[in-house]
């Protein structure tokens, strides 16, 4: 492995480790550990939400994703790149639905959003599961 290899797997564990504890910090209701996380600048991609750290964070805080259940699947990051796999569950939703959030990293910082959200189907729908 060269060093190049080295300072690319060690950027790679670094923004897996920063996505792991985001998420654990806000699977537990504290929305405020995006501060830390997000870019000034941030951007998002996704149809309704805002950009801007400030304006995504108050969007987040008042959104049903609030008071969700957030079970985490898999986390997969390059120097680049973040990838978090979760089940979201609201109330009057059972099977909940299936999320893939990916997240654009600079220096620490998440500076772009992209999600990909599917309702979890009926079990016999997906014999070998969602998850």
């Amino acid at each position: 492995m060269t060093n190049n290899d080295l300072a690319a797997h060690d950027l790679a564990a670094y923004n897996k480790e920063l996505a792991r504890r985001g998420f654990a910090e806000v699977a537990a209701g504290n929305f405020d550990v995006l501060r830390t996380l997000l870019h000034d600048d941030f951007v998002e991609h996704s149809p309704g939400n805002p950009s801007g750290k400030d304006a995504f964070i108050e969007f987040i805080a008042e959104s049903p994703f609030a008071s969700a259940g957030l079970e985490l699947a898999r986390i997969i990051a390059d120097e680049e790149y973040v990838v978090v796999h979760y089940r979201m569950t609201v109330p009057g939703e059972p099977r909940g639905t299936a999320v893939v959030d990916i997240f654009r990293m600079i220096e620490g910082k998440m500076v772009e959003h992209w999600d990909v959200v599917q309702a979890v189907p009926d079990p016999e729908q997906i014999p070998h599961g969602m998850f």
